[in-house]
C-alpha cells in the first residue's frame, strides 16, 4: 500500500491500513461490467458494492469497527456489516433464490423509536462477524445463476405486498448503496479518512 493524502490533509484508507493492525485489509473493487447484459450488470453493480462496503472497513481494529463515531446515532460499521450479512440471506438467499438460510444470531435491542439494532455488546469477534458476511456474500453469489432465471415471477413480499424478482435484486443494490453512504460518513468520522 502507497501512502496518499487527501485534499485537506486527510490520509487515504489505503495509507492509514499500513499502520494498524488491521483485520479487512486489500480489498480491491472489481471493474464494473459496462456493455453486458442488464442482469450481468445488476450483478456487476451488487459486487462493486460489496467490496466498496469492506473497503470502507478496511484498515480498522475490532474496537472501531463497534465505535459509535456519531453519538446521535446507534450506527457502526460493525453492526452495518451483520446487516448487510442480513441482507443477503434474506433478500437474495431466501426471497430470490428460495432457500432456507440460517441466520446468524446476533444480540440486538431496540431503540427508543421501536427500531431494532445490532447491540455491540455482543461479544462476538468482528472477525467472525466479517467471515459471516463473507460466507452470507458468496452464498448469494453461488446462487444467483438458478435465482436470476424467471425474474419475472411475481411473489408476495411481507414488506412490499407484491413484487418480482427484479425488484428484490434492485432491492438490495439499493440496501448496498445507502449503507456504503453511511459507512463512508462513519469512517470519516472515526478517523477523518476518506475514499475515492
Amino acid at each position: 500500500m502507497t501512502a496518499s493524502v487527501h485534499p485537506g490533509g486527510r490520509l487515504s484508507i489505503r495509507a492509514v491500513a499500513e499502520h494498524r493492525n488491521c483485520m479487512i485489509e486489500d480489498i480491491v473493487r472489481p471493474e464494473r461490467v459496462r456493455t453486458g447484459s442488464w442482469l450481468d450488470i445488476l450483478a456487476s453493480n451488487l459486487d462493486y458494492h460489496r467490496a466498496t462496503f469492506q473497503w470502507k472497513c478496511e484498515g480498522l481494529t475490532d474496537a472501531q469497527l463497534r465505535q459509535r463515531p456519531i453519538p446521535s446515532s446507534n450506527l457502526t460499521l460493525l453492526s452495518l456489516m451483520r446487516h448487510l450479512q442480513g441482507v443477503e440471506r434474506y433478500w437474495l438467499q431466501r426471497r430470490l433464490a428460495g432457500t432456507s438460510p440460517t441466520f446468524v444470531p446476533y444480540r440486538m435491542t431496540i431503540t427508543p423509536e421501536g427500531d431494532e439494532w445490532f447491540d455491540e455488546s455482543d461479544p462476538t469477534p468482528a472477525t467472525e462477524v466479517y467471515a459471516d458476511y463473507l460466507a452470507a456474500c458468496q452464498t448469494s453469489r453461488d446462487l444467483f445463476p438458478q435465482a436470476t432465471h424467471n425474474l419475472a415471477r411475481i411473489e408476495p413480499n411481507p414488506e412490499f405486498g407484491r413484487t418480482n424478482l427484479r425488484f428484490i435484486l434492485e432491492h438490495v443494490i439499493e440496501e448496498y448503496a445507502r449503507h456504503t453512504g453511511h459507512a463512508d460518513l462513519l469512517r470519516e468520522s472515526l478517523d477523518g479518512t476518506t475514499g475515492e
